[in-house]
Formats: structure tokens, sequence, C-alpha cells
């Protein structure tokens, strides 16, 4: 009897041990697979998978719009967002997992640059181009690389220091930008009788000032200054007035390739956050660069310090 139930417990051991060998072996094939991280997709849109054919990204620049983007003497585009969009470009290789990406210039003005990105002309426009409710409506913007105001270029000599002193006079903008649209839109509703003029270029109306053309010129400050510092005579001109608008400016993009944009947003944090993007302000705001090799001297101000605290596209208006 002793050794009938010593059998048949040998037997149900036996059996008990096979089942939990059989799970055992289950789960070593199953475990791997569970436990091992998911592998992310290479993600896919009009631009990424044009990139991804092509190896190509094509960035759009301007041509003095100094220190953001503009041509050396050699006519090579360079400046500070061109700088921002050659890490975006980067970052768009290694998602995209393809071996190198080669960036294709592309010159835009202030008036073509959103339908050039819209058409498709180009992937990235790389300059000083603010991010509004108007524009979004055509056109994606990742996270604002610099926050300025409009105010006014004038003579040195010049007594005017504020917009209602221009009444009677002529002031000056860059066809398509929104310092052109607000001054326009003061200029009726305070009936100033200003003489709104449109040049095609920065540089342009700078040389409208200077040939007295135009009593004024009406942009971004720190276009103004970066303008007057790669002057013939700097000390001919000087910048005057409070702010007339609050400028965003961040890269634009097309709308219709969301993980494209993903990508770009997450490499503007990374650059922010890991403070990258610090150095990469003070080489063109506070150290000296082409054509003349002198320092704008002009400090992160504190509109844009206090944004990159918490990085994000949003932005107002």
């Amino acid at each position: 009897m002793k050794f009938q139930h010593s059998k048949r417990r040998c037997s149900v051991l036996l059996r008990s041990s096979v089942v939990v060998l059989a799970t055992l072996a289950a789960l070593s094939t199953t475990l791997p697979a569970m436990a091992a991280p998911p592998v992310a997709a290479v993600p896919t849109g009009p631009v990424l998978d044009r990139i991804r054919q092509t190896g190509k990204i094509l960035i759009a620049h301007r041509e003095s719009s100094l220190p953001f983007s503009y041509l050396d003497a050699d006519k090579k585009p360079m400046g500070y967002a061109v700088d921002l969009c050659l890490k975006l470009a980067e970052a768009v290789r290694k998602r995209l997992e393809i071996k190198a990406i080669a960036p294709e210039f592309v010159l835009v003005t202030a008036g073509n640059r959103i339908q050039m990105v819209v058409d498709g002309k180009a992937d990235l426009e790389c300059g000083s181009t603010t991010n509004n409710a108007e524009r979004r409506q055509k056109v994606a913007f990742t996270i604002p690389h610099y926050i300025t105001g409009a105010r006014y270029m004038v003579l040195a000599d010049s007594p005017i220091a504020e917009l209602p002193m221009f009444e009677g006079k002529k002031l000056v903008s860059t066809k398509g930008t929104t310092p052109l649209k607000e001054v326009d839109r003061a200029n009726r509703e305070r009936l100033l009788r200003i003489t709104i003029l449109e040049a095609p270029e920065h540089a342009k109306a700078m040389q409208m000032v200077l040939a007295g053309e135009a009593d004024g010129f009406v942009m971004d400050d720190v276009l103004l200054y970066g303008l007057i510092s790669s002057s013939a005579d700097p000390g001919k001109l000087k910048v005057v007035g409070k702010f007339l608008t609050i400028e965003p400016l961040a890269i634009m993009m097309r709308k219709d390739d969301p993980e494209f944009k993903k990508i770009c947003d997450e490499e503007m944090k990374r650059l922010i956050l890991s403070r990258e993007a610090y150095a990469i302000y003070d080489r063109w705001f506070n150290k000296p660069i082409p054509p003349k090799n002198l320092p704008l001297n002009l400090p992160m101000n504190y509109l844009l310090r206090d944004f990159w605290k918490y990085p994000s596209d949003q932005v107002p208006g």
C-alpha cells in the first residue's frame, strides 16, 4: 500500500513538474518581448516623406534680417534663426533614421515667405517672422526664439521720439510685416495723417531714412539695432519710441505635417531646457558677428527669459 501511495504521489509530482516547466518555458519566450520597450515607428507626413526620399530639407532665409537671418560677404546664409534651424534639421535626420540630411537654402522676402511655406517650397522659414493668429490660419510655428516689439529708426539728429510726432510725415516699413499693418491701423484710428510707405526689404527701408525719403522706419527693434550696427555709419541713426507691438518671433512651417512639427517642437524644447539655445543666443546677440565683427550687446530681455521657463508654441494673439 505504501508503495502504491508513493507511486501515485510521484506521478502527481511529475505531472506538476511538467506543467511548471512548460509554463516557465512559455514565459521565457514571452517575457522578453513583454519587457522590451516598444520600437517607435518612423514618423511620416508630406514633409517628412519628401525629406526621407530626397535627403534634403528646404531652409528659407532672409537677405538682411540681422542677426536672425542674413547673407555674409560670400552670400552664405547665417544668423541666430539659421543656426536653430540647422539644429532642427539634425533632429529630423535622427528621427527619420537616415544617414545624412542636406540643407538646401531658399531666399525669401517678407512679402513671399508665407506663400513659399504654404506651397511647399520651404520646409522651415528661418528668419524673424511673427507668430500671430492671422498667420496661423495658413501656417504653423514652433516655440518662439525671440520676443520683441516694433519701434522707430530715425536719423540721429531727429526730434521725433514717439508715433504721434510722425504726424504729417513719412514713415516706412517692410512689405508683408506686422509692424506695417499695425502702424497703418494706428494711423487711421488716431487720424495722424502719416504717409505710410512700403519697402521690399529691411535694408532698403533703412536707406530710405538715410536718403531723406522717409522720416522713420518702423520695425522690430532688434532688427533696427542689427541694421544700424551693420551700416556704414552707425552714428547717423538711432532707435526711439515705446513698443507699438509685441512680436513673438518663431520658425515657420507647413500646417499639414503634425509629425514634422512635433519633432521641431521637441528639439526646440530640448535646446531651451538644456540651455544650448542660450549659448546660441549669446553668440549672435552679445559677441562679435559679421559683417563688421561687432557685438550687438543685446542681453536676453525679460519677455523671452520668462517665456522660456515654460517653453510652448502657444502665444497670445
